[in-house]
């Protein structure tokens, strides 16, 4: 629960842009789930609809950039990303570099998947990369293996229990750092 009297702005990126994908469905169960928590309120982020060519960017960001408000004014993040070869899509990582300051002192949690691993080696360098923005990456994540054996018969993410405690766990620590980190000054500024 927050402590602020306006809820926790979280924006939820959507780091697949390859068709057909499990992404944006995964970060629709996502934001649903986040939406009964009146203490948080989502925006979400698909990269496949954020026109960013691959450019080298100044560390203040760009200016240019068709989301760098929307990054601005979250108090967190949520990052959605399969597992694309050991690693995480290359439209997420060019998203990542078209901004900077927007992560500085804000928390990033991870919802990921894929075949075996889930999505894990994927997160386990994403940490790498927020944590040389100043980002501060949450312990708890949400982790599907296969999610395409999740569907429904409408062609919907499925949740169960340990699903939606996984979710539970990440939305937790989320507001607890976005509560924390939302007031104060990035060090250094």
């Amino acid at each position: 629960m927050t402590t602020q009297e306006s809820p926790l702005t979280i924006a939820v990126l959507v780091g697949s842009v390859r068709r057909p994908r499990m992404g944006r469905m995964i970060a629709d169960w996502f934001v649903g789930h986040a939406a009964h928590r009146d203490s948080l309120r989502t925006d979400l982020v698909d990269l496949a609809e954020v026109p960013l060519p691959l450019a080298d960017t100044p560390p203040e960001g760009n200016p240019a950039s068709p989301i760098a408000g929307r990054l601005d004014a979250a108090d967190a993040f949520v990052v959605v990303t399969p597992e694309y070869n050991h690693s995480f899509p290359a439209a997420l990582k060019n998203a990542i570099d078209w901004h900077h300051r927007e992560w500085v002192a804000k928390p990033v949690g991870f919802v990921s998947y894929g075949a075996g691993s889930g999505g894990i080696r994927a997160v386990e360098q994403l940490r790498l990369v927020f944590a040389e923005l100043h980002a501060m990456t949450t312990r708890s994540g949400v982790v599907l293996t296969g999610p395409w054996n999740r569907l429904d018969r409408r062609g919907k993410l499925a949740a169960d229990g340990p699903l939606e405690r996984a979710a539970d766990a990440t939305l937790d620590e989320l507001s607890w750092w976005g509560d924390a980190l939302r007031e104060r000054r990035p060090y250094g500024q």
